[in-house]
Formats: structure tokens, sequence, C-alpha cells
């Protein structure tokens, strides 16, 4: 069935046909076509799993990027997935990059977005938030404008955590995106330590103030060398971070070298993204052990690749460019399989 979806889906422009599946699912969340579509693909509760202190029904969840504005967490919720994260969101709203931005790249699996945090702000997502009826837990990835220097970056971050913290059940700081300029040097040194302590010490406030402790997770790119991982798996250690999404996507094409579209501009994610992320995890997960907990995404299209990064050290698991290629049919089989 899905293969015959996904033909239509891959006759239309990458980023049209996810903004009309954006639409299509905000209209099923917004019906009693959900419970039509929970029936339809019977995904099994899954194996809960406590994690950054949050109990989780399943251990599979949506990466960011696929519901930037949080307008369908319930047709996604519908799928079974066990959490949800919506953004990346900044604080004002922001065309993102000029068009066409995304590219398939169907032999490898793979698609590269170079978007741009595209989105419409903090406060209209924030309002969707409130309106979901999903009862997973709901992630808010944050980020910075792409007008404001990166020398004033963590501002943005602090006042996006400020307007998400009461209505998240996490929040990730994203420093990882290739699509926003100098984003990524807020991965190093003093910039992450700076970075981190003013955001560890605003959760602080933020929790005092609503009185209750919401998680704060980084999310780390693919393209780092190994002395530049164990600094952040360190500076994470330090300020007490409460988890690490690895990965985000890569600007390396070793693994789609040659195919159409492999010499866009942006972030390559799915299947050639697969191996790479796993290895991010298991050389993180040697650092970190069980201190700061890892959320793995990158490439998973299968059980099998699923349980490597389980077994590589991640705790969750993030899907986005595999539900694109594999349809909700992955989300059943992961949340069936993975423990």
């Amino acid at each position: 069935m899905y293969s015959l979806i996904r033909k239509a889906i891959f006759s239309l422009d990458a980023e049209n046909a996810h903004d009309l599946t954006v639409n299509l699912l905000k209209l099923t969340g917004n019906s009693p076509l959900k419970h039509l579509v929970r029936a339809a693909l019977a995904c099994p509760q899954g194996t809960e799993k406590t994690v950054m202190g949050i109990k989780f029904k399943n251990p599979i969840g949506l990466a960011a990027g696929a519901d930037k504005n949080a307008e369908a967490i319930d047709g996604f919720g519908a799928m079974g997935f066990g959490f949800i994260e919506v953004g990346t969101v900044t604080p004002l709203a922001q065309e993102g990059n000029p068009k066409p931005r995304q590219f398939r790249l169907p032999e490898a699996e793979g698609i590269i977005n170079r978007n741009g945090f595209n989105n419409n702000g903090i406060d209209y997502l924030i309002e969707n938030v409130k309106k979901a009826k999903y009862d997973g837990v709901i992630g808010i990835n944050i980020g910075k404008n792409k007008v404001t220097p990166i020398e004033k970056g963590k501002d943005d971050y602090i006042y996006c955590l400020n307007k998400a913290y009461n209505y998240a059940g996490y929040i990730t700081v994203n420093i990882s995106s290739p699509n926003t300029p100098d984003l990524r040097q807020l991965q190093y040194g003093d910039a992450l330590d700076d970075l981190l302590q003013s955001i560890k010490a605003r959760q602080k406030i933020l929790a005092d103030q609503y009185n209750k402790y919401v998680p704060i997770a980084v999310k780390i790119a693919p393209d780092l060398t190994e002395s530049e991982l164990v600094q952040i798996a360190d500076t994470l250690r330090r300020h007490r971070i409460d988890g690490v999404i690895a990965t985000n996507t890569t600007i390396s094409r070793d693994t789609v070298a040659g195919l159409k579209n492999a010499q866009e501009i942006g972030g390559l994610s799915g299947k050639p993204l697969q191996q790479k992320s796993t290895e991010i995890i298991a050389r993180l997960y040697q650092e970190l052990k069980d201190e700061v907990p890892i959320i793995g995404s990158g490439g998973i299209d299968g059980v099998q690749n699923a349980q490597e990064k389980i077994n590589a050290g991640a705790q969750l698991l993030q899907v986005y460019s595999g539900l694109i290629c594999h349809g909700p049919g992955l989300v059943k089989a992961l949340v069936s399989a993975i423990k």
C-alpha cells in the first residue's frame, strides 16, 4: 500500500510533498480520522522506558524537522510514536533559505536539505503544542534566527527556552544544523561552555518558577573529529546536560558520490548517514556511559539498524527520512521490536 503512496509522493517536488503530508496529517489529527488511522496501523503499545527522568510509552520518536511548527502532532501521534520532537523553532518567524532547498537521492534512500530553520516562530509553535491532545512526550527543538549574530546566539536559545519550558516534555538545543551560517561553531570550546552554562542557569530558574524540571538535550553533528567528540562529551558531562541527540545531518558526500543531486549544498539524511551516526553513538557512549543518555538518530530504516544503535548505546531512537521512504509501517515494526 505505502509503495503506491510513496510513488505519488515522490512524483512531487520534495518540499511540496512534505508540506502536503503535514497538512493532511494536521487535518487527520484534528478529526475522528486519527482514530481510524490508529486502528488501521494497529501499532502496539511498545515497551515503556524511562530516560532523562521522563517516562516514554515506547522508545521510538519522530525527529525534529518533520513537524517544524507543531501543526500535526496528533496526526503523527496516531502512527504510534512514543515521543514527537517539533521544531526547529526560532524566536522570530523566518522563511529559511531560497527554494529549491530539498532534494531526494532515491537510489540511496537519502535526502539533502538546506531549509535554514524555516518556521513560524516560537509563539505560533507553542499555541499548537497547547492544543495537541497527543498522549506521548513532546520535545521542542530550539535554534537561533539567521539574522542573529553568532556571538549573540545564546540570547535566542534563552528566549526560546523561556517560552517553551512550561509546555515541553524536554527541550533540544540544536547547534548542529549545517544550514544556518556559523551555527556549528557553537559546538566547540568556549562557545559551547558559555552556551550550556547559560542554558543550565536559566533551566534552574525556570524549574523553580514552574515547580518542575524539564530536561535539556543537545543535538550534535556527525561531522566531528574524535578529539572534538571527546571534548563535547566532556562538556556535556560537566554541565550536567540531560541528554544528547546523535546525530543531525551530514555535510559529507562520501556515501553518495556521483548520484544525482549529491552535489547540492545542505545536510544529508537517511540511509547514507546510517553507519556514521551509529559510530558516533558508540564513541559517545564510551565517553559518557550512562551519565548522559543518548538519543540515536540518523538513517534508521529497519529493525536491524535500529537495534544496532541501541547496542551502540542509544536509549531512545528517532526517525524521519526512514518514515518518508518506508511509511508508517516502519514505526509499527520498530515499536514492536525495540525494547
